[in-house]
């Protein structure tokens, strides 16, 4: 889309010469012919009155001056191309790229995704899911489901919904010889630990669930440690053992029988934290991006 704009085409030819330092790759980059490089290139020296290339039979480098207009062009075309990243996000395209932790993605938002489609027929949706949190302009990200404070500067963020944290197992995990009546009983269970923390505050555990159970004769070493949320929910579903399940991750598995209650003592995750709908501000009327987010906010509140 670049080309689009007028007088751009040297500027680009510059840009790809001086990345390689070649005038046949910067051609064989832009699909042209290395003709057309060197006109192009001759064309911006005549405009500027300084030569941009400092030639010799076996190489090629970038004069002083061809050195600071390269990090000038550089700059320069990356803004573009994120300003018309934008431009083509506010036209009402069915094109969608959303992006969101691996946890939330496997748990919540693609069991749910057919429904979103349903209300956009046609629609394009592409989900990047990344434990890295992505750029929205680098990444041609649209929109983001992410957990955090809230505070995003530039960013518009809604919040979907704040978790509690208690017991599931798999029913098949429940029997006459190793049932579960009371906290106690956990005891005779292995148990599935999630190893996480958010900014020095550790995500509620099994030893604070037995303290708020009164059980202080607890060893949190033995059992099986994940780092995410889905991984420690799945091992619960295949029975091996008990986990402490976020209360909206868990909703589809409890209400399909996969996982069981057996104890209503929840713990609140820290109100610091909570997961939100995220997207630039001068983006987020825009169609896709507007239906997207206020979708998630409908389907949370069924959730909740």
């Amino acid at each position: 889309m670049l080309d689009l704009f007028p007088g751009l085409r040297s500027l680009r030819a510059f840009d790809a010469a001086a990345r390689h330092l070649s005038f046949t790759r910067a051609a064989s980059d832009m699909g042209v012919t290395p003709a057309a490089i060197s006109h192009q290139i001759k064309e911006l020296e005549e405009q500027l009155g300084i030569s941009l290339f400092a030639r010799t039979s076996r190489s090629m480098r970038l004069t002083r001056e061809g050195e600071i207009l390269r990090a000038a062009a550089v700059e320069s075309l990356e803004s573009l191309t994120r300003a018309l990243q934008r431009i083509r996000k506010l036209e009402n395209q069915k094109h969608l790229k959303v992006t969101a932790s691996p946890s939330i993605a496997a748990k919540w938002l693609v069991p749910r995704l057919d429904r979103f489609l349903a209300t956009v027929p046609g629609a394009d949706v592409r989900v990047n899911v990344s434990t890295t949190v992505l750029d929205f302009d680098r990444d041609d990200v649209d929109i983001a489901i992410r957990f955090g404070d809230g505070k995003y500067p530039g960013l518009r963020a809604d919040l979907l919904f704040h978790e509690k944290v208690f017991p599931v197992c798999s029913p098949r995990l429940i029997t006459k010889s190793k049932p579960l009546n009371t906290p106690r009983d956990l005891l005779h269970h292995q148990l599935i630990h999630l190893d996480w923390e958010a900014q020095g505050l550790p995500w509620p555990n099994w030893r604070m669930w037995m303290l708020a159970a009164g059980i202080r004769e607890f060893d949190d070493t033995r059992g099986l440690h994940f780092s995410q949320t889905s991984l420690a929910v799945q091992a619960a579903i295949d029975g091996q053992g008990v986990a402490l399940g976020d209360s909206n991750l868990v909703a589809d598995d409890l209400a399909k029988g996969r996982l069981v209650k057996p104890f209503e003592l929840s713990l609140r995750a820290p109100t610091q934290f909570a997961y939100h709908v995220i997207s630039p501000i001068e983006t987020a009327e825009a169609p896709m991006v507007k239906a997207f987010r206020e979708w998630s906010l409908k389907e949370a509140g069924v959730t909740g």
